[in-house]
């Protein structure tokens, strides 16, 4: 019997090793547990995907974009009246307010790439496209510092299990974007 034309086999490995790793963590993550949780033979995954850091990094590239149009989606970056410090608390305030389990395993897949030197490229996109969307209404440098803080934040909510204080992340934000004394005014980000 001749093979089955099927264009759609790549993305359901790719989600089903997202729901995995949603399941089981990255321990848990292997070729054969991919293949059964996406219903195609063991054949297809080692195809598609010759090692498990290539699935991650798919699986990783993935799950960045949901934050990404998010971001994108909001529009606020671009328009010059927006409450910069605003907007990002309200955005982190979206994404808590869906599924934790799906925020858990993002970043258990960002953190990965502690320990996977193949997934730190994608981790760094993230966070440069991220800067970059930013660097439309500040600096390069306070850009980079809000992607940070939002990370902290995150990761203090999802570690310790505590609830996301919307109001705490605006004031934070807004004490990043605050000039420093003696600044240009034309120099001044837009808080």
């Amino acid at each position: 019997m001749g093979r089955r034309y099927d264009p759609d086999r790549r993305q359901r490995i790719i989600d089903a090793a997202i729901r995995v790793v949603g399941q089981k963590g990255i321990g848990g993550l292997s070729h054969r547990s991919v293949a059964a949780e996406a219903d195609v033979p063991l054949g297809s995954t080692t195809y598609h995907f010759t090692t498990l850091d290539e699935l991650l990094v798919a699986a990783l590239r993935q799950s960045n974009e949901g934050f990404a149009k998010v971001v994108a989606a909001g529009g606020a970056f671009a328009d010059p009246r927006a409450d910069v410090a605003g907007e990002l608390a309200r955005l982190l305030g979206e994404w808590f307010a869906g599924e934790r389990a799906g925020i858990e395993l993002e970043y258990e897949l960002y953190l990965a790439a502690l320990r996977r030197p193949a997934l730190r490229p994608v981790a760094a996109e993230w966070c440069a496209g991220l800067a970059e969307s930013l660097g439309r209404r500040t600096d390069p440098a306070t850009a980079r510092g809000l992607v940070a803080l939002m990370d902290g934040i995150c990761l203090q909510v999802l570690i310790t299990g505590g609830e996301y204080d919307e109001v705490y992340a605006r004031e934070t934000f807004a004490r990043l974007l605050r000039p420093e004394p003696g600044a240009a005014p034309d120099a001044a980000p837009d808080a």
